[in-house]
């Protein structure tokens, strides 16, 4: 097992970051007013406004034109296919590098394994058809929602009620999803239901996956979810009213589409463990930079012990998150199946950015909960992550579980 990292690794972030500084950030500054309030930045219905979507659209499109944009995804997708490990490497250096809070950065110049891009659970897409919507996706002009949630069906996906049935060479579907990230905006969904009741029922497949195209009669997004502060989301309820889809959209085999499911799950936690390893790295650079210059009984807070032991705290939590993050994507990159790992490193790196800019944010004092240092914006964003994509007690029942299986190697 060798963690150096390679040269390309480095080149592709220190390329991706002069990206970000050099066009991307000049149009923040440009479009200041309308990215920086949450009164411009969405419209009544709390959606996006037209402008900042065409903004967003415009970076995803240069990024891939760049060839940012699919570089993490899978060979066979047509992307780079640079691997777990440098996709952990490059979400690190990006987030550590941004902070939280660019609407213009986050899930746009890199796509998330869920929503945009090359997703690896198109690879469970008949090729020909995989081939029609391909370039779209590819190019950053269309994106995707990835449809598995409900509003009884979060971690228990066995509760899913959404139902497809077979009619002739087409599926019906209906039935509500929630908590569905980009599907506002999205031009395409991946949709998962039920397909067979009695395999459902004793927890042997009985779900298929479908790819469907947002302008289908009877798909619709009726409302949106705003979460911890924000006027508006990215997160919405979707409505399937009898929406038909050709059986040669169906993505996988028919009753095995929660292993379809997990292609895109097991990555995107992955990436969202890199991540949280980046803004925390962010969050102590901010501290560190503040307790040298801040003073108080005449000296820096840097010298003060309490405000050491909370630094090295900090240090100790990013490492041990970072490593666990580093032999979990090395495992993926051997091709090997790590399911308790994932979950470890998922619920680990979760905890500890909260923990991290909780910190961060004492040091700083009252500063420390202004808008202005993003330190606060950070905060929020970490305390959200401890629940999608499987809450924390899920991830520890998942590592429980393996354990009492057998799976005792680490």
């Amino acid at each position: 097992m060798d963690f150096t990292v390679p040269g390309e690794w480095v080149s592709f972030s220190d390329s991706l970051i002069r990206f970000i500084d050099r066009e991307v950030a000049p149009l923040e500054h440009e479009h200041r007013a309308l990215l920086d309030h949450e009164r411009n930045l969405y419209d009544a219905n709390g959606r996006y406004t037209d402008a900042v979507l065409a903004l967003r659209k415009q970076v995803r499109m240069r990024s891939a034109e760049l060839g940012f944009y699919t570089a993490l995804a899978a060979e066979s997708l047509g992307g780079g296919g640079m691997g777990a490990q440098a996709a952990v490497y490059v979400q690190e250096q990006l987030n550590a590098h941004t902070g939280p809070k660019r609407h213009l950065v986050h899930t746009v110049v890199l796509p998330s394994s869920f929503t945009n891009g090359l997703s690896p659970v198109l690879r469970h897409l008949r090729q020909d058809v995989l081939e029609i919507y391909r370039d779209s996706l590819a190019s950053g002009e269309k994106t995707m929602c990835f449809c598995l949630s409900e509003p009884d069906a979060g971690s228990d996906v066995f509760g899913t009620r959404t139902r497809a049935t077979r009619d002739g060479d087409h599926w019906v579907i209906s039935g509500t999803k929630q908590w569905i990230t980009n599907a506002p905006y999205a031009d395409y969904a991946m949709v998962f239901a039920v397909t067979d009741e009695e395999k459902l029922r004793t927890h042997r497949g009985g779900i298929t996956g479908f790819f469907v195209p947002t302008s289908t009669p009877g798909f619709s997004v009726p409302s949106l979810i705003p979460i911890m502060g924000h006027q508006g989301a990215e997160i919405g309820i979707v409505t399937l009213d009898q929406v038909r889809v050709p059986d040669s959209h169906r993505l996988g085999p028919v009753d095995q589409g929660l292993s379809v499911a997990l292609d895109g799950v097991n990555a995107g936690r992955l990436g969202m463990a890199a991540s949280c390893v980046g803004i925390a790295r962010w969050g102590l650079d901010q501290a560190l930079a503040y307790a040298k210059v801040r003073k108080t009984f005449g000296r820096p807070i840097a010298e003060h012990q309490a405000v050491q032991i909370m630094l090295a705290e900090c240090a100790m939590d990013i490492y041990a998150a970072k490593s666990m993050i580093q032999h979990c994507a090395w495992l993926v990159d051997q091709g090997r199946s790590p399911v308790k790992e994932v979950s470890m490193v998922k619920a680990s790196a979760t905890e500890m950015v909260g923990r991290v800019i909780d910190r961060c944010m004492q040091i700083h004092g009252g500063m420390g909960l202004t808008n202005e240092l993003r330190l606060e914006t950070a905060y929020r964003w970490a305390r959200t992550l401890r629940i999608p994509d499987g809450t924390s007690e899920i991830q520890r029942r998942t590592i429980a579980r393996r354990l009492l299986e057998g799976d005792v190697s680490f």
